[in-house]
């Protein structure tokens, strides 16, 4: 763990989402690179006055990760803004009409990998921040970030261990704001309040191997996995919840390894994900599929059937004053309120909810991952404002008489 060193000069003022965002995309920090992003925000947090560390954690098997986390401020409440750095391979670049870590904007959009998801958010947040602070030196409470370089890589040396490391500090925080891409279409559509969890398993369909014209000397697995699957997909796992969609299983994978048209195989493989709701948790779920895949085999259909370990489960921040006070901020800056979902893949969200209730908020995710990927300036500047609203509001209401 090291502590960021005095502020170097900046070539651009960090009230500025827009050149905030120019600046962390050009740095080019794919998993699990650091590619200089954190070392840019602990230069401008320490120039703020914020406390900064940036520890790195490990763990065999997965690569070491840098991580941010800075402060300001000692008094309760904590306000924490979360996010990464961290992105996805740029993929065919020679595919990109502009260059990939330039961050060029032409017409009113900003290009780059990382500027939707989620460089342009955490920029947008972190100078509302500064933005609000240095209008208010004197405010109570306190703003944190938790920024880690591991949330599109395999996610163990990232944010679960920074707010592990947070906690034995002695931290304690109150509310945390998510910047990822949540908006579908435009600023005004979404907040997510939970997510889905999700549970990979695995099939296997033991058969004999043999040749088709004699299928009496053989037993194909392909006729006992298309029995298991039907049982999986034959009836809804739920009909989900009041603010979940019901869980959903997809077969990812089915194969038999088998080049040979005159050949039964020896045993075919199918592997499935579910994205479950709060009905279920990993462990029930796994048991609900087991009983199905029982029931179909009864005695004539050899299978063996696993799970991969999970840390994404289901969770919901319940709609109350926080998610209130969110959704009012971006009504008053778009005129538009949101709707609250749960809906998509995971995100560091299902670790923040152990120690605070977390919401998710960030610019429109339509890019993310994309060749071109992009954000609206214009979308910059509104998450900058909707993000200072937020905090105006939220230290107002906890110091309220």
């Amino acid at each position: 763990m090291t502590t960021a060193p005095a502020n170097p000069a900046l070539s651009f003022d960090p009230t500025d989402p827009v050149a905030l965002t120019q600046a962390l995309v050009r740095c080019p920090s794919i998993t699990p690179l650091e590619g200089g992003a954190l070392a840019l925000l602990a230069a401008v947090f320490a120039a703020e006055g914020y406390d900064v560390h940036r520890p790195v954690f490990s763990e065999p098997g997965s690569p070491d990760v840098e991580n941010l986390y800075a402060r300001i401020g000692s008094e309760a409440p904590v306000f924490v803004i979360a996010g990464h750095t961290d992105v996805v391979p740029v993929g065919d670049e020679a595919a990109w009409t502009r260059a990939p870590f330039d961050g060029a904007i032409e017409n009113g959009t900003l290009y780059g990998r990382g500027a939707c998801d989620m460089k342009g958010g955490l920029a947008a947040m972190v100078a509302a921040a500064i933005r609000y602070r240095r209008e208010n030196p004197d405010a109570p409470g306190s703003i944190a970030f938790l920024i880690t370089g591991d949330e599109e890589g395999p996610a163990v040396n990232g944010t679960v261990k920074l707010l592990r490391w947070a906690h034995e500090r002695g931290e304690r925080f109150d509310h945390c704001i998510l910047g990822e891409p949540t908006n579908p279409a435009t600023m005004s559509d979404m907040i997510k309040i939970g997510r889905r969890g999700s549970l990979t398993g695995q099939v296997t369909v033991r058969g004999t191997q043999g040749h088709v014209g004699y299928p009496h000397l053989a037993d194909n697995p392909i006729r006992g996995m298309v029995r298991l699957l039907a049982a999986l997909d034959a009836t809804p796992l739920d009909s989900g919840s009041e603010h979940f969609d019901p869980s959903n299983l997809e077969v990812t994978t089915l194969d038999v390894g088998n080049p040979a048209t005159n050949v039964i195989p020896a045993q075919a493989r199918a592997v499935f994900n579910i994205r479950f709701s709060d009905v279920w948790t990993p462990e029930t779920l796994a048991d609900e599929i087991d009983r199905r895949l029982r029931e179909a085999a009864g005695n004539t259909v050899r299978y063996e059937v696993s799970f991969r370990p999970t840390n994404a489960v289901a969770f919901l921040t319940e709609p109350g004053p926080f998610v209130s006070m969110v959704s009012d901020a971006i009504a008053a800056e778009t005129g538009k309120r949101p709707a609250l979902s749960t809906t998509g893949g995971t995100s560091d969200a299902r670790f923040i909810k152990s120690y605070c209730p977390v919401v998710e908020y960030g610019v429109v995710g339509k890019t993310m991952h994309q060749i071109d990927e992009s954000v609206a300036v214009a979308d910059l500047v509104a998450l900058e404002r909707i993000t200072h609203r937020l905090l105006a509001s939220y230290f107002a209401a906890q110091h309220r008489p």
